[in-house]
């Protein structure tokens, strides 16, 4: 299974966070955590850049960045190519991530869309509509992803883009999360239906349980829509896929 460098960075800063013998671990070793760019200007960030061999001004990591879906893709090839240490390694990641946060936020990425992701984990407890529309923002952020590189499986795209929470499991969460905040709002009603229609148009080949409960969760929002025909068209639907199903088991 692969693991992202963001993922890495998500999980030791949760364990310095909540664990003192950690945070001092990492001061003592000098490993630095994305959150060590937080007080870093701009300038400086290009200066550390810049120590490392880099000979880079903003135009010089546009550049660089130029079609990449990650900074941790950008950052590799350098690392490969530079005799650095283990903090240093590091740092070259942290600060051309942190100048992608601050220059092209709207800029998908693999590391923005799993800071939204967990940014709508952190809001669904207190604020579900409020994590919805987060988690919306970051289904754009999949569709994008998707576009720029011809993926058409949850599979595929948790292989290309190893997130903290995997899209397969997310996109379930997603869909729960919309039809909570479908209930008395049309608007994420209408939402639901359109993250449902995509979903199933972008990934057609998903397990057969999920994609039966979209199915399901499509039929739903349509009949609570008033639109009854394309409930019923949706409920079929799923209903020979099931029987199909259990046909194929029963006759093996």
């Amino acid at each position: 299974m692969k693991i992202s460098w963001v993922t890495i960075d998500r999980f030791c800063q949760e364990e310095a966070d909540a664990k003192e013998n950690v945070r001092r671990q990492l001061e003592h070793t000098g490993k630095p955590l994305r959150s060590s760019a937080d007080s870093l200007s701009d300038d400086e960030l290009l200066a550390k850049l810049r120590s490392f061999g880099l000979d880079v001004d903003r135009d010089g990591v546009e550049r660089l960045c130029a079609g990449a879906l990650s900074a941790q893709e950008v950052a590799a090839p350098i690392l490969d190519k530079l005799k650095l240490d283990e903090t240093t390694v590091d740092w070259v990641w942290i600060s051309l991530l942190a100048l992608w946060q601050r220059w092209w936020p709207d800029r998908p990425s693999l590391e923005l869309l799993d800071d939204k992701i967990q940014a709508g984990y952190d809001q669904d407890e207190n604020d579900p509509h409020a994590a919805a529309v987060t988690w919306l923002n970051a289904w754009s952020d999949v569709q994008w992803l998707c576009d720029a590189t011809g993926l058409s499986s949850s599979e595929e795209f948790d292989d290309r883009f190893p997130m903290t929470q995997s899209l397969f499991n997310w996109s379930q969460d997603l869909e729960m999360a919309l039809e909570n905040a479908g209930r008395d709002d049309h608007e994420m009603r209408q939402a639901l239906i359109d993250f449902c229609e995509e979903s199933l148009r972008r990934f057609p080949r998903e397990e057969q349980l999920l994609t039966e409960n979209r199915r399901r969760a499509l039929a739903g929002a349509y009949f609570d829509a008033g639109k009854t025909e394309k409930a019923e068209e949706d409920s079929t639907a799923v209903t020979v896929c099931v029987s199909v199903s259990v046909s194929v088991r029963t006759s093996v």
